[in-house]
């Protein structure tokens, strides 16, 4: 009977998994791939300074750590590494020089479906074609890394900062992220979160398409193209976003429904601060549109969306819209604030006193028949918006405002987003303009 105790142990001992090992590589030909090959389930292999050769395969959960001036290199060939199991960690590495192809994505880390719960952490990304490619890995985590693409001359043949790819669950967080294409091309996913990131030069920050039930909050765009793209999506919630000198569009919803937009802030620079096309049942709160050329264009049929709380400061156009019908842009009393709307508040209710219409009859016929504008400065148009300041009943439909705000909601952009935005050219891409953004309306 003594004698099956020790082997009762064996069986217990031969059950439990193995601890985890530290390997430290030294750099050396070949010693990394040696190192993998080694390496069992949960083990952390830790590079030493020096230049390691790719591309780099992984596939058992480890974790991949660099020390400072740890670079890996692919020569141009692949992606730097690619992650094809689950629970892996990329982190503190500087990885360069990925192949340049775009199918299937040469990237700098590469997340297959294989690799759930992935994490790609505080590692510089450099000459890349993509920085990160999250491709079908659930539950992944890309934070704290430092990204800097490709400036090919036309932007259409470099690749995003970060794609996201059906990935449910993944995470974008506090990343720096600039040249390239996309900041983050999220693309058939949903209950994705993309928060805290830096995006400059870029063609769009963020570029949302078929991309449901996800959040886009507190990340900061300046001196790109487009700030935040939401196209073909529904349930986003989009707040607490700061887009600076961006030249087309600050926020851009193109067939997205049900969504929130909220607390954002657009200064300066872009074509129109907000466009919404084709787009219903949306809430537009508490923003700020400041210094554009057209505040907000709603276009295409947009309806039963809520526009309340916002503040529309400074720019030439404040509202482009051309309807048939009145849209009542407040909610349950409380309307926007606009900084051309001249009026009092006699009761003290934080109210203007008069209704505010930021369009009149003579808007609707220069949108609709630009040649006109040829007789912008004749008598006749004074003639006719004199006459519908003085019998309001001409006015053939549009946005009214019956609660406008005399004062207007407190945002503010930090200092030192004001120092970087003024450090940074406007539209720095070096790429031509004529391939910026795939979406070009009328």
């Amino acid at each position: 009977m003594t004698r099956l105790v020790p082997l009762a142990f064996a069986l217990i001992f031969a059950a439990l998994p193995a601890l985890a090992d530290r390997i430290d590589v030294q750099p050396g030909d070949g010693a990394l791939a040696r190192a993998l090959w080694a390496a069992r389930a949960g083990d952390e292999i830790v590079l030493a300074s020096g230049h390691y050769a790719g591309p780099v395969h992984i596939e058992i959960p480890l974790t991949l750590t660099g020390t400072t001036g740890a670079i890996i290199d692919a020569g141009g060939v692949g992606s730097v590494v690619t992650v094809d199991a689950p629970d892996v960690t990329i982190q503190s590495l500087t990885l360069i020089n990925s192949g340049r192809v775009h199918e299937p994505g040469d990237a700098g880390v590469k997340l297959t479906q294989k690799a759930r719960g992935a994490q790609v952490l505080n590692n510089d990304l450099k000459g890349n074609l993509i920085g990160v490619d999250i491709h079908g890995a659930r539950d992944a985590l890309v934070q704290g890394n430092r990204i800097e693409g490709l400036q090919l001359s036309r932007m259409n043949d470099r690749g995003n900062g970060v794609y996201v790819w059906n990935a449910p669950g993944s995470i974008v967080k506090d990343n720096d992220i600039r040249y390239g294409r996309d900041g983050i091309f999220s693309n058939v996913s949903k209950h994705n979160i993309y928060r805290g990131n830096l995006f400059r030069d870029l063609r769009f920050a963020v570029h949302y398409m078929y991309t449901n039930d996800s959040e886009i909050s507190g990340n900061v765009s300046i001196g790109n193209h487009l700030g935040f793209a939401m196209m073909y999506s529904d349930r986003i919630v989009a707040r607490d976003n700061i887009s600076i000198n961006d030249r087309d569009y600050g926020v851009m919803l193109n067939y997205t429904n049900k969504s929130d937009v909220f607390a954002n802030q657009v200064s300066g620079g872009a074509e129109k601060c907000a466009f919404v096309y084709n787009s219903h049942n949306n809430l537009l709160a508490e923003n700020s549109f400041n210094g554009c050329d057209i505040g907000i264009h709603f276009t295409a049929g947009s309806e039963r969306n809520t526009v309340t709380g916002n503040a529309f400061i400074g720019n030439h156009t404040q509202v482009k819209y051309v309807g048939a019908s009145d849209v009542e842009w407040s909610f349950e009393g409380r309307g926007n604030f606009w900084s051309d709307h001249p009026s009092f508040d006699l009761n003290g209710d934080d109210r203007a006193d008069s209704t505010y219409r930021p369009n009149d009859v003579m808007d609707h016929i220069l949108w609709s028949q630009p040649a006109a504008k040829l007789l912008i400065g004749s008598p006749a148009v004074q003639l006719v918006r004199w006459s519908q300041e003085q019998f309001p009943a001409t006015a053939i439909g549009g946005v009214i405002d019956s609660h406008p705000l005399i004062v207007a909601p407190k945002l503010t952009i930090p200092q030192n987003l004001l120092l970087l935005a003024q450090s940074t050219p406007h539209w720095a891409t070096g790429a031509s303009h004529d391939d910026a953004t795939d979406f070009q309306p009328d």
